[in-house]
């Protein structure tokens, strides 16, 4: 194993990284791009993956949330491992695990192999990202750091941009097996350019033993919290709506209580023993999974808060969009990919003004900039959602979102590592990554969350507003709830002769108008959220600013 690199001097913080360094960087951030783009390439083509597979809304939100779930429970002992057993040896694993995944998932027939392939796809994931960062933070030093630290931000906007055209194109002119299938050969070929360019680190020599408990806790608390989000609008936030049924043991649905207020405490207790329990590790001198003391540096614990914020919203509207492009709207996955691609559009310009206005306003200052213009473009959007709204008038706040987006992005990460030694980086890393993870899951979960809630009052509102009544109104609402809107897309294309008869148009503007309602909602959600992220990086300036 390559012992840890040696704490730089003056000379080392001013020398310009090799090629091969400069290659290196590449190599990572193309992996890095790997496992976000599956993060954000399945939204677009979730309808078609809905009605081929007959997933409900639970299982969509399972099949996006499962991979940031994982992720988020396993970046904490991932990056701890990045760190003690070589960050480029986790790196390769990890682009293995991953490929292997991303097979399982294309072959996948129905929902329980899609959301297990999806847990394989997530391993992998955490194998990669913590040991993608942790490097850059170790390998660039000075000023030199700071731009490498940019191109990593800049890999995860423009990635989570292009995600939603990646999946439309894929979808419409192959299929949506094939947004798993790409990540083989781009696999192969990122494993094969890492042998040839990373260079091997580790962190310092730790503390004996293995932070076991840790890694369980973690995990536990993580899981149940997003699990209990995803899933309080089926099974009940306090009374059962639904029996839940797990490996063959049922909490029924005539029990006292809903097993989701159960969830909120065992994550709220999970966490608590978590902090507890590393806090002992200190004191006691053993191997910790989490260095607690990193969040005595104010720019570090400043810029968690923001980033966790942030990704709620971001993946919240990533989430909820394709569903009403698609299904509301009645575009094709193309043309919901052709639309949200005008996040892309944004991130691309402001990955090429970012530099400077960092330069001018510093990268706190650029990250508000950023905000700032994320929720204008997300209130926009709100606004303007309806069941007749064009496309490219959807489009046009997405281009200021995605600019924001970019801005943001490419300049939180730099802000948020800025004072963290290089021996911990391996955790400073995957504590970040951690929030973001945490941070996309419970933003997918709080969106359908929202949507569902909404979609309960508006869409029979809607239908009662057609003069649409009774039970067949009743079962219009629960079918278009259940399936994410799916059912209006199959009604529009069976016309009239599906079993509304000369009813289906009406009913299908009616279903079309209570899912956009809905969509507005889940947007105002995520807003809220992307304005917390902005409140804390005001406080993130004045944290760097000391």
């Amino acid at each position: 194993m390559s012992t840890p690199p040696p704490s730089p001097t003056a000379a080392d913080a001013e020398r310009a990284p090799t090629r091969r360094e400069w290659g290196a960087l590449a190599v990572l951030s193309l992996g890095l791009g790997l496992i976000v783009l599956d993060g954000t390439i399945v939204g677009v083509a979730l309808p078609d993956i809905i009605a081929d597979l007959g997933l409900d809304l639970t299982d969509a939100q399972w099949v996006n949330s499962l991979y940031a779930v994982l992720l988020a429970a396993l970046l904490l002992s991932t990056g701890r491992l990045a760190d003690r057993w070589g960050r480029k040896r986790l790196f390769l694993a990890g682009i293995v695990i991953f490929a292997g995944g991303s097979l399982l998932a294309a072959l996948a027939g129905s929902a329980a192999p899609l959301i297990a392939a999806r847990a394989v796809q997530a391993i992998g994931a955490a194998l990669i990202m913590p040991s993608t960062l942790s490097t850059v933070n170790a390998v660039f030093r000075g000023r030199y750091r700071a731009a490498a630290f940019g191109v990593w931000g800049a890999v995860i906007s423009g990635a989570a941009a292009v995600g939603p055209l990646a999946g439309g194109a894929l979808t419409q002119y192959a299929s949506w097996h094939w947004i798993f299938l790409v990540n083989i050969p781009l696999g192969i070929l990122v494993f094969i350019a890492a042998v040839l360019t990373v260079p091997e680190t580790t962190g310092a020599k730790g503390r004996p033993g293995a932070d076991v408990d840790g890694a369980l806790l973690s995990a536990i608390g993580f899981g149940a919290l997003v699990f209990a989000v995803i899933e309080g609008p089926d099974l009940g936030w306090w009374t059962p709506a639904s029996e839940f049924v797990v490996f063959g043991w049922t909490w029924p649905a005539d029990a006292p209580i809903s097993i989701i207020p159960i969830m909120f405490v065992v994550a709220a207790t999970a966490l608590a023993l978590f902090v507890v329990w590393e806090r002992h590790r200190e004191k006691v001198r053993r191997s910790a999974l989490l260095d607690l003391n990193l969040f005595r540096l104010r720019t570090f614990s400043w810029g968690n808060i923001t980033a966790a914020a942030v990704a709620v919203g971001e993946f919240a509207i990533i989430f909820v969009l394709p569903l009403y492009l698609i299904n509301a709207l009645g575009l094709d996955v193309m043309g919901a990919g052709l639309v949200l691609a005008a996040m892309a559009v944004g991130a691309f310009f402001a990955g090429a003004g970012a530099r400077h206005l960092a330069a001018r306003f510093g990268s706190p200052g650029t990250v508000l900039i950023g905000l700032t213009l994320e929720v204008a473009g997300v209130v926009v959007l709100a606004l303007i959602v309806q069941a007749t709204t064009p496309g490219w008038i959807v489009a046009l706040p997405l281009v200021v979102y995605g600019l924001g987006l970019g801005l943001a992005s490419a300049q939180l990460t730099g802000t948020v590592l800025r004072d963290v030694p290089v021996e911990v980086s391996g955790q400073g890393s995957a504590t970040q990554s951690t929030v973001r993870q945490v941070g996309s899951a419970l933003g997918t979960a709080f969106a359908g969350a929202a949507l569902s809630v909404a979609l309960a009052i508006t869409l029979p509102s809607s239908l009662a507003d057609a003069g649409i009544s009774g039970k067949t109104a009743d079962t219009l609402a629960t079918s278009t709830r259940d399936s994410a809107g799916t059912t209006i897309s199959q009604l529009r294309a069976e016309g009239t002769s599906s079993s509304l008869g000369d009813q289906t148009t009406t009913a299908v503007d009616a279903l079309a108008s209570g899912f956009a309602d809905g969509t507005r909602w889940a947007l105002l959600v995520a807003s809220v959220f992307l304005l917390l992220g902005l409140v804390g990086a005001f406080r993130l300036r004045r944290a760097a600013a000391k």
